[in-house]
């Protein structure tokens, strides 16, 4: 079976330096869904964000791999949204079908072309903590990703918001969730965060190593790091500044990533009044 035919290469891969990633702890959560209560929805809040260590079980996660590998695989070959490492640009066409998984950087929109994965995004516990997290507001996914870091090849994604990505109004609430489907360590590339400066709002961002946050804006400050076991998770807010260090160990570390908005707020037709927000045109600063 062939892979899906197009092929794209994620150019972002210049290595950052170690001290933008200097945890100074573990963020804090709950076992299951079931222990979120009201000083959780407090936590989320004021830090902006809420840890469920045991959000899946080992069925659940073992689909959901396997839903990305037959993706990558090219088993649906209508399916078209991967992105490739660069650094394995000049070795793809040797690889196996084996070793291209660990070529593979993201894939995206792919919830319609695979039940399993559509059917994680759609947990109906994952649905009801969502829109508690809205203030009781039924929700829309309008983003779905799989994030990979292959083994010391899987690449930074430096220090942002999301929503400096999405094109809602200012002051929607947007909930990003990270499922691991492999455990998620400080050496593999799990999420650190900065709790508390969502509410500093949008930050401005710039085009460097990816769309982020300048490192001079990061550096000095102590971030938390969220590791997780496969089928842990993480809630966090749009405007939570967060990043994922270069994986530096020799194990995989795949996660999906999901974004869900208020079902009755729309997206805005261009880009001018996120990038009044979050660009850096016409601000006289520069990075």
């Amino acid at each position: 079976m062939s892979l899906a035919p197009t092929k794209q290469f994620d150019h972002g891969s210049d290595m950052h330096v170690p001290e933008l990633y200097q945890p100074l702890g573990v963020g804090h959560g709950v076992e299951h869904f079931e222990d979120i209560g009201p000083a959780e929805i407090t936590q989320f809040r004021e830090q902006g964000y809420l840890i469920v260590r045991q959000a899946f079980d080992s069925r659940e996660v073992n689909e959901a791999i396997q839903g990305l590998v037959d993706l990558i695989m090219g088993k649906n070959p209508e399916f078209t949204g991967i992105s490739f490492e660069a650094k394995a640009q000049d070795i793809l066409p040797t690889l196996g079908l084996e070793a291209r998984q660990d070529a593979v950087r993201k894939l995206m929109f792919f919830v319609e072309y695979d039940a399993r994965l559509k059917a994680i995004s759609h947990h109906p516990k994952l649905l009801k903590t969502i829109s508690t997290l809205l203030g009781d507001r039924p929700s829309q996914m309008f983003q779905d990703m799989a994030l990979l870091k292959p083994p010391r090849l899987g690449r930074e994604k430096p220090w942002h918001q999301d929503n400096a990505y999405f094109n809602y109004p200012q002051g929607t609430s947007v909930v990003g969730t990270w499922i691991a489907l492999d455990e998620a360590t400080i050496e593999n590339g799990c999420m650190q965060f900065l709790p508390g400066q969502h509410k500093k709002g949008p930050q401005i961002h710039f085009q460097r190593r990816d769309w982020q946050i300048c490192d001079t804006e990061i550096l000095g400050q102590r971030s938390v790091a969220a590791p997780l076991k496969p089928g842990g998770m993480l809630f966090f807010s749009g405007l939570l500044p967060h990043g994922t260090p270069h994986n530096s160990s020799g194990l995989r570390r795949r996660a999906l990533q999901f974004h869900y908005a208020p079902a009755d707020v729309s997206t805005l037709p261009d880009n001018d009044e996120r990038l009044k927000h979050f660009g850096s045109e016409g601000k006289d600063v520069s990075c």
